[in-house]
């Protein structure tokens, strides 16, 4: 990395150089990197937020990779066939084979690097029920796997000297034509404007579930980043409407709302119950009960509440004081510690207060199986800012192996790509506008901005989604929805940031807006051609499944929205995705 100074017409510009740039510092991010750094590429990663808590630490339950280590029998093609079944046959067939085909490998990475996964006496990694698998192939570390990744990626990078700036905002990519050659941001510290020439940028920022009240991410995370900055140089963003709500996250403290409750404690026995006392799943999924699917258990819990059976809060009841309490502290040390801290609450005594939350986008970028190359030249999207493998539900414990898989298989394509490139093309104009952009937005006393606050605004747009575009949809709701975001991004037009001493977090949240708002544009729009109910996807004008509709609705701006089949699996996991699942439920937790 190499790295000036320029002279802007505001204040001094630093400009940095890199043969790849990667936007994120989660496990994505740093899985990429790893290998540009093995592969002697020079790269830079840069982040928002602090690396040792991105969000890949919340990441708890664990990763999938059929070993056979518990389950000699199990096979990649069973995991495709389980990873596809779940999708709901939306997920793209090449990327779940990609995936499935690639996981032991990416175990392999994790262990070579010092991951502490939990074993089995004589050595073995450790493999449960998770995610309605067919066999146990879920390796973990307690419910703290997503922590224990993170570090092992850290450690590896910092032993390839990868440099890794977590103070940087990205506002823009910057193309010249239909090909990338860098990005421009800012430094949240001290508002330092950043112009990164880069011959290929990997794109791993997240996805846009914070675009509603309750959500599992963290303030400044999942705001759409990835959306806008992809959509804006010529990317298209596929199956937004497709975003997974987790059956218990907390509603208390609000600041707080959406933190999860591990899936971990309904695998150990939880007990979901309305205000009433009653164990409502006995109504909704009979024979699984709390181990339904996360789309059923969210239904349900989001009907008991909208019919009045709900809390005072709008939530429901998770319990687990009926478990021995050593139980407790050994399969769920993160939920009893969490709950602690927020409320002062003892789960081996008293009963968890939840509801639905906003927390996975399944959507993303739209990117190609081989290689998660956007159809941008020298722009890869990677993580939860892509998409493509999990369709209308997501498969428990596939997130995780999606980050080493496609980190790996992408950054070695990144690596191949610059080192192919016999000329570079910038544009003076694309990096005029990013500044322009920038500046309009710290020119407070503009005539046509105002007061308006980002926070307030971000809090406006999480009520619209919530309320039009949330467990439940429907046409009228979705226009409704639609017809305020139009009012919204009147509002938005003439925002303006206001740094201080304390750094420059208002620009980023101004910026958080914009994705969020292009986020939202596209989940509206996209959910409202969906006619039918599949998956998370709830429909209540449309509450059946429609064959037709076996694909991927992609939006881009001003173009709107368009349908694209999905292909055919191949007949080596498809028709395994068809047979009827294991009977039994004993002891399985299905996502």
């Amino acid at each position: 990395m190499t790295t000036h100074t320029t002279a802007s017409p505001t204040r001094t510009e630093r400009l940095l150089s890199t043969s790849v740039l990667v936007i994120g510092t989660g496990g994505a991010g740093l899985r990429a990197s790893i290998e540009l750094a093995e592969r002697g590429v020079q790269v830079l990663a840069v982040g928002k937020r602090r690396k040792h808590d991105a969000h890949t630490t919340l990441a708890a339950g664990g990763i999938n990779a059929a070993l056979g280590t518990m389950d000699p029998d199990d096979s990649w093609q069973q995991h495709a066939a389980d990873t596809l079944r779940e999708s709901y046959f939306l997920a793209d067939p090449a990327i779940v084979e990609i995936v499935a085909r690639n996981a032991a490998r990416g175990i392999e990475d994790l262990e070579r690097w010092g991951m502490p996964f939990a074993r089995e006496a004589d050595g073995r990694i450790s493999q449960r029920f998770f995610g309605a698998h067919k066999y146990r192939r879920t390796c973990y570390a307690g419910d703290y796997t997503g922590l224990e990744i993170q570090r092992t990626l850290l450690r590896r990078a910092h032993e390839l000297d990868v440099p890794i700036v977590d103070t940087i905002y990205i506002t823009r990519l910057l193309a010249a034509g239909d090909r990338i050659f860098g990005a421009y941001g800012f430094d949240i510290v001290d508002g330092t404007p950043v112009i990164i020439h880069a011959d290929a940028v990997i794109l791993a920022a997240g996805g846009h579930n914070r675009i509603w009240r309750n959500t599992s991410s963290r303030r400044d995370e999942n705001t759409g980043d990835s959306f806008r900055l992809a959509a804006l140089a010529g990317a298209r963003i596929r199956d937004a409407e497709l975003v997974q709500f987790h059956p218990s996250g907390i509603l208390e403290p609000a600041e707080a709302a959406g933190t999860l409750v591990s899936e971990a404690a309904r695998g150990e026995g939880g007990i979901l119950r309305n205000a009433l006392g009653e164990r409502y799943m006995e109504k909704y999924d009979p024979e699984r009960m709390e181990l339904s699917t996360r789309d059923r258990v969210a239904l349900a819990s989001y009907t008991e509440i909208i019919e009045g059976r709900g809390t005072t809060n709008g939530g429901v009841f998770l319990d687990v004081s009926h478990l021995p309490r050593e139980t407790i502290l050994e399969k769920l040390p993160r939920v009893y510690r969490t709950l602690i801290d927020l409320q002062m609450l003892d789960i081996t005594e008293e009963p968890i207060e939840i509801a639905p939350t906003a927390h996975y986008s399944m959507g993303g970028v739209w990117v190609r199986p081989d290689d998660h190359s956007t159809g941008v030249d020298g722009l890869y999207a990677i993580g939860e800012a892509s998409s493509g493998l999990h369709g209308a539900n997501r498969l428990g414990g596939n997130s995780l192996i999606e980050l080493l898989v496609y980190g790996r298989i992408t950054g070695a394509d990144a690596a191949e790509y610059v080192s192919g490139l016999t000329e570079v093309r910038r544009s003076p104009e694309a990096v005029a506008e990013a500044r322009a952009e920038m500046q309009g937005l710290l020119g407070g006393e503009a005539a046509d901005r105002s007061a308006e606050s980002p926070r307030l605004l971000q809090r406006a747009l999480r009520d619209l989604m919530t309320d039009h575009a949330g467990v439940v949809r429907s046409e009228e709701g979705l226009r409704e929805g639609l017809a305020k975001l139009d009012a919204l991004q009147d509002r938005v037009d003439r925002l303006t940031a206001h740094p201080d001493i304390a750094g420059f977090d208002d620009l980023a949240h101004a910026f958080d807006l914009y994705g969020s708002m292009l986020a939202a544009r596209a989940t509206l729009e996209c959910a409202l051609e969906r006619r039918e109910t599949r998956g998370c996807h709830n429909r209540s004008d449309f509450p059946s499944q429609d064959d037709a509709l076996r694909g991927s609705f992609t939006w881009a701006p001003g173009a709107g929205v368009t349908f694209e089949p999905v292909a055919e699996a191949p007949d080596s996991f498809r028709d395994l995705a068809f047979e009827q699942a294991d009977e039994s439920v004993a002891g399985k937790l299905v996502e």
